[in-house]
């Protein structure tokens, strides 16, 4: 038997969550002043006053305790749920160590690999990811790969105030609506709309000015959760959505990429190039931008949606109108101001 939405009491529970998920970043806030935890402008900051870094160690555990706590509630979970929940642990412990003491980025190349190579491993029972047009043993390379390219531009694009909680927000919530527009397992919804509701908690406190940073502690592990989030609708046949929901992230982190690569740029030498960066270091304001990419993500989140309702091909395609708009508009903005 389907297990039906217990809707008033995951909106209650989502209530609950942004409202904790505030009040421990606060304290989180206060504990890093304290120890002087601060991220200090560098080649790649968007920011010239040092502030606090390590929210993610207040967004993460929130979020995993809050999906821990509705398991009992779920008559199932996707595959590898428990692993995932291992792996964002393990990427908690190694990305804090590297905002303290800037690991290698062989190290941390490894310890990510590692954590997609163990999530794949135990999904087993989950559907082909590319809908059967690769070899299954190819098939789960290429979503290893993929997953950890997610894990790498999701902290690449966590670099102006309130943007990757924006991006959480949408992810999740638009994953969720529609997981329920498919008829999908109920606990994508539950999983989804909890870390949006985490990731809400969080925003006021990253929204310019912001009063404190991610940090790698938590752009990596929220990275990893959202990409097997992602990957379970891609095996659920809803692939057209595992595209569409972060198509900005995307094509900005891989487009900057390759254009750093056909330059002869260092590709993990920090930066300031991507397209979201570009307009706040010509002078726009951090919220300005952010607003932008709030906008577009609503918008896919509709085309998400569209998608669900056996149109894939028209919803990818105007996702990629969108987001090449809102790559255009950046530039524009960035040349305006120069």
């Amino acid at each position: 038997m389907t297990q039906s939405l217990p809707f008033w009491p995951l909106l209650l529970a989502c209530a609950l969550l942004t409202a904790v998920t505030w009040a421990a970043t606060w304290a989180m806030r206060e504990l890093l002043l304290r120890y002087h935890i601060l991220d200090l402008p560098n080649e790649r900051s968007s920011h010239n006053v040092a502030k606090p870094r390590g929210g993610g160690l207040a967004l993460v555990p929130m979020l995993l305790l809050a999906w821990l706590l509705w398991r009992p509630w779920l008559a199932s979970v996707p595959p590898g749920f428990n692993i995932a929940i291992l792996g964002a642990i393990w990427l908690v412990g190694i990305s804090w160590l590297d905002d303290l003491r800037d690991l290698s980025a062989a190290w941390r190349l490894a310890a990510q690999a590692a954590a997609v190579a163990a999530g794949l491993a135990l999904m087993g029972e989950a559907g082909l990811f590319f809908q059967g047009l690769l070899p299954p043993l190819l098939d789960r390379l290429l979503a290893g790969l993929l997953w950890l390219w997610f894990v790498n531009l999701f902290n690449f694009m966590d670099g102006i105030d309130g943007i990757s909680a924006v991006e959480t927000i949408a992810i999740g919530f638009g994953l969720g609506l529609a997981a329920w527009a498919a008829g999908l397992d109920v606990s994508l919804i539950v999983l989804g709309w909890l870390a949006a509701a985490a990731a809400l908690g969080f925003l006021p406190w990253n929204w310019a000015p912001a009063k404190l940073f991610l940090g790698d502690v938590g752009s990596i592990p929220v990275g990893y959760l959202l990409g097997w989030l992602l990957l379970i609708m891609a095996a659920e046949g809803q692939w057209a959505v595992a595209l569409i929901l972060p198509a900005y992230y995307l094509a900005d982190a891989t487009l900057t990429l390759m254009r750093r690569a056909v330059t002869g740029k260092t590709l993990w030498q920090a930066h300031r190039e991507h397209f979201y960066q570009q307009p706040v270091e010509a002078g726009r304001p951090h919220e300005l931008v952010a607003r932008l990419i709030v906008v577009g993500n609503l918008v896919l989140v509709g085309l998400a949606l569209l998608a669900t309702q056996g149109y894939p091909w028209v919803a990818i395609g105007a996702a990629c109108v969108l987001v090449g708009a809102l790559l255009t508009v950046l530039q524009r903005w960035s040349r305006d101001e120069r």
